[in-house]
């Protein structure tokens, strides 16, 4: 069966960024459509106790950039050509981007990835790894080479032989 919905997590890093452009090279190939994922990972400020609240007004303009910047994307799809939809949650993102994949019945979720190594991938956890041990639907996992992070431009899909 042929993938015909994509959902695409997206950070806003330069790795989400490739794996958006993948994606939707992938989809006009075979005539997907996108769901571009935002999670806004909740907060831990101390513990319930201590009374750290961030301003409603600072939650509502980041909910607003968030949206502004995720539409942009959006347009970024829709002025190639394709269908997409986007979607922002608050959340755990690993567990956000499986459900989502689940709730939505995507075919393929297309992300990247930092690639974080040693130390700083125990502390931090890998939302990529989390998500291909989870998802219930193939998942994509593009990583930025150095060569392009320096250079700036994408390199091309690989082509079938």
């Amino acid at each position: 069966m042929t993938p015909q919905h994509f959902l695409v997590p997206l950070d806003f890093s330069d790795y989400s960024t490739q794996a958006l452009n993948y994606a939707m090279e992938l989809a006009h190939k075979l005539q997907a459509r996108l769901t571009l994922l935002h999670v806004i990972q909740s907060l831990s400020m101390g513990g319930d106790d201590m009374g750290v609240t961030l301003p409603y007004s600072y939650l509502q303009d980041l909910d607003a950039e968030i949206n502004r910047r995720l539409e942009s994307y959006l347009e970024r799809v829709m002025a190639a050509g394709l269908n997409g939809d986007k979607v922002i949650v608050h959340g755990s993102p690993y567990q956000e981007i499986v459900e989502i994949a689940k709730a939505r019945q995507v075919d393929l979720i297309i992300m990247g990835t930092h690639g974080r190594t040693g130390l700083r991938h125990m502390l931090m956890g890998s939302v990529a790894e989390k998500v291909v041990q989870l998802a219930s639907c193939p998942v994509l996992v593009t990583r930025q080479p150095a060569d392009v992070a320096r250079s700036g431009s994408l390199p091309p899909l690989p082509r079938n032989r």
